[in-house]
């Protein structure tokens, strides 16, 4: 049985022997309301048992599995060895005569201080770390002249303070307290000694939280970095189908983003597979020069075709391949394709067409091109290559249809101002968000990938406050990180706490900093 630092928070604190043990594992005990997010790690047949639901004898069922010779991870709040409540599970063990492992964590004493900029122990020889439930008397740490964390003392902040005041510790030794540390719920009040009663009685803190006593909380200002990210803490709002929502998740993530991914539109293959077949079969004969992908769904689904024949990129040689922009080409090199055509400019069906070359007869031995591509798609691409000389194949590759609506919660949401932020990758997804959930409330930020993106955006109504400088999702989301970056510097510059867009609807909780 392994016990696992699980760390503070953020799920990608773990250690690598922790994501080791949790994908070999045949049974994981764990919070699943704290620490969720680690199960990524786990293999489909992990058996999860979830302490919050269970009432009785949490350790007992685990010592059980593993006498039974399955693999147990029990995830524990951040390092097992620090003011750990699994310490009578551990001793459950070795009654048991169990063999056990106990893998360290970062501990909130240093992982959520790092987090809010505060360096425990860069400009003095030591720091003490103090769990608040386990002392009577504070004036031993109040003569303590470096830093003090406290676990488990926001319920009792602001005594804690004045018995470290009235035991010698001056009113203005710097205080911060920092709640959800490490996650894009972080807050942070700084404060004092002799002010922490005033601070803390609008900024509503609670548990997980840790408070720092000491002049190394002075030092945030220079070298706070979470909390300054340009979306830190924004919820965004992805519609977008579920393949293509990952990448663009974790670029917002790595923002301070809480993307919410809600697929607007699914992907299903061709009512009538024959004009597939025929195409497939007219690839491998010979009777294109050029193949164009508009979409990453393209090219996977003449890959899936491929694959029911048994072939593979090979059957490319020969052909000329067109990208209408990075997605598809990745798409495409990921097939192990690389497009001899990829848009430099606007990457749409006309930035496509501005750059393609007229049908040369003395170049070109075949005047073909066969466009695989959704049932919804527009005509622009077909009339524009016809202009230049081509022949079209036009085959329905896929269909998109609208989605099943989202949970109701994301869609008061939407309509009430929960989000701070909506990215819209393509007309469809308006469309179809829209018709499903709703139109966003008008604080929300409205960021668009194109000029047509745009154009649909608002003619159902919605103010368009972002349009991307081209025409992908990664230049998408990266404008809207600088346009959060500037809200941040113009409130900064104004006095004021940056807020996030959701927080200046009316009746949105403000807090106190």
């Amino acid at each position: 049985m392994a016990f696992v630092g699980a760390g503070p928070g953020d799920e990608n604190l773990l250690t690598l022997r922790g994501a080791d043990l949790l994908a070999r594992a045949d049974v994981v005990v764990l919070d699943r309301s704290a620490f969720g997010a680690m199960l990524r790690h786990c293999g489909p047949e992990a058996e999860i048992v979830d302490v919050a639901a269970e009432t009785g004898a949490v350790s007992l069922k685990a010592v059980q599995h593993a006498k039974a010779g399955r693999r147990v991870v029990r995830l524990c709040a951040g390092d097992p060895g620090f003011f750990s409540s699994v310490a009578d599970e551990v001793a459950a063990c070795a009654k048991a005569e169990v063999d056990f492992e106990i893998v360290p964590g970062v501990p909130p004493a240093t992982g959520v201080l790092t987090y809010a900029g505060i360096a425990p122990a860069a400009s003095v020889p030591e720091f003490r770390i103090v769990d608040a439930t386990r002392v009577d008397d504070w004036a031993a740490h109040a003569a303590f002249e470096g830093t003090l964390v406290i676990y488990n003392g926001v319920a009792e902040a602001v005594p804690i303070g004045r018995a470290l005041v009235a035991a010698g510790r001056p009113d203005a030794t710097p205080v911060a307290v920092t709640q959800s540390g490490t996650t894009t719920e972080q807050y942070t009040v700084v404060s004092s000694l002799g002010r922490l009663a005033a601070d803390l009685k609008h900024a509503d803190i609670s548990e997980p939280a840790v408070i720092v006593v000491g002049d190394a909380v002075t030092g945030r200002d220079r070298l706070s970095w979470f909390e300054n990210k340009p979306l830190f803490g924004w919820r965004v709002l992805v519609p977008r189908t579920k393949e293509q929502s990952a990448g663009l998740s974790e670029q917002l993530r790595s923002y301070g983003a809480v993307p919410e991914e809600v697929p607007t539109i699914s992907v299903e293959p061709p009512r009538t597979p024959q004009q597939m077949d025929r195409a497939i079969k007219g690839l491998v004969t010979g009777r294109y020069e050029w193949v164009a992908f508009t979409s990453a769904n393209a090219v996977k689904a003449i890959r899936e075709k491929f694959e029911e024949y048994g072939l593979d990129a090979r059957a490319f040689a020969g052909l000329k391949v067109a990208a209408v922009g990075e997605a598809t080409a990745r798409a495409l090199i990921a097939f192990g394709v690389k497009p001899d055509l990829v848009p430099v400019g606007e990457h749409s069906s006309e930035g496509l067409l501005a750059e393609w070359p007229p049908y040369d007869s003395m170049l070109d031995p075949i005047n073909r091109v066969l466009l695989p591509r959704a049932d919804i798609a527009t005509e622009t691409l077909i009339a524009g290559l016809t202009e230049l000389g081509w022949e079209c194949d036009d085959v329905t590759a896929y269909r998109t249809v609208r989605a099943a609506p989202p949970p109701e919660a994301i869609r008061v949401a939407i309509k009430s101002g929960g989000f701070d932020a909506v990215l819209f990758t393509s007309s469809s997804t308006v469309r179809n968000l829209v018709g499903i959930a709703g139109k966003p409330h008008n604080v929300t930020v409205i960021a668009v990938i194109g000029p047509q993106t745009a154009k649909t955006a608002e003619e159902f109504g919605l103010r368009v406050d972002i349009m991307a400088d081209s025409t992908s999702a990664t230049a998408l989301a990266a404008a809207l990180a600088e346009y959060g970056a500037k809200q941040r510097q113009a409130a900064l510059a104004a006095g004021d706490v940056p807020r996030r867009p959701s927080q200046t609807r009316r009746g949105a909780r403000r807090r106190a900093k």
